[in-house]
């Protein structure tokens, strides 16, 4: 966005540029910047090389390497197995059950002191926020469709524990350093096992003991 804004200042100039890099590929996909990064690469003449990153290699993430790049070369790192301080288990829901409220009754428990909670998409982790504050639990989001501002607001509530839960997305959460996170609780199941291993590796960090508990 401040690239495209200085170019349509005539601040910044992109002809003479031939290499291009962007990370977190799958985040910008998300937070929907995907109009502005064709306009980026449509300012580049001549030959160039491109360098895409990307924790995940979705549909539409290919779609972009066919559109930008000729004859591309993947290169997978294959994510390291989980940590050994980390509890897993799972969560069977019975018929008939309600998934929110035997969220619900897992939160009030006492040792689920800092809880990090994530939803497949953005619609369904503000759902799922907005739900549990309305029962009465310190829940905040964070989403491609919320502000920078909104997103760091929220992230600061939840390290200072204003804030008991935060529920995420997994390309929103991506990066984030948070400490002393007790409980990591996967709401919708993960799409892949290197996203699994992602999400859990939020706990169980520096020595500590930490919990992951899937809903299936």
């Amino acid at each position: 966005g401040r690239l495209k804004d200085l170019i349509q200042r005539k601040n910044l100039h992109l002809s003479g540029f031939h290499n291009v890099v962007l990370d977190e590929a799958d985040r910008m996909l998300d937070m929907g910047f995907i109009e502005d990064i064709k306009f980026l690469l449509s300012l580049i003449k001549g030959p160039r090389q491109t360098l895409f990153f990307s924790a995940t290699l979705s549909p539409e993430i290919e779609n972009l390497t066919k559109q930008f790049l000729n004859d591309p070369v993947k290169i997978s790192i294959r994510t390291v197995a989980t940590s050994a301080q980390i509890n897993q288990d799972v969560i069977r829901l019975k018929p008939g059950q309600d998934k929110i409220e035997v969220l619900h009754d897992l939160l009030v428990k006492t040792d689920f002191q800092k809880v990090l909670i994530f939803s497949r998409t953005k619609y369904g982790a503000e759902k799922l926020s907005r739900a549990l504050h309305s029962r009465g639990l310190k829940s905040e989001s964070i989403h491609g469709d919320k502000s920078h501002a909104k997103r760091q607001r929220a992230l600061k509530l939840f390290k200072e524990n204003i804030v008991d839960i935060l529920v995420a997305t997994d390309v929103a959460s991506r990066g984030l350093d948070i400490p002393n996170v007790s409980h990591v609780i996967n709401f919708d199941v993960p799409a892949t096992h290197d996203d699994y291993v992602h999400r859990i590796g939020r706990t169980g960090r520096a020595g500590k003991a930490g919990t992951a508990l899937t809903f299936v």
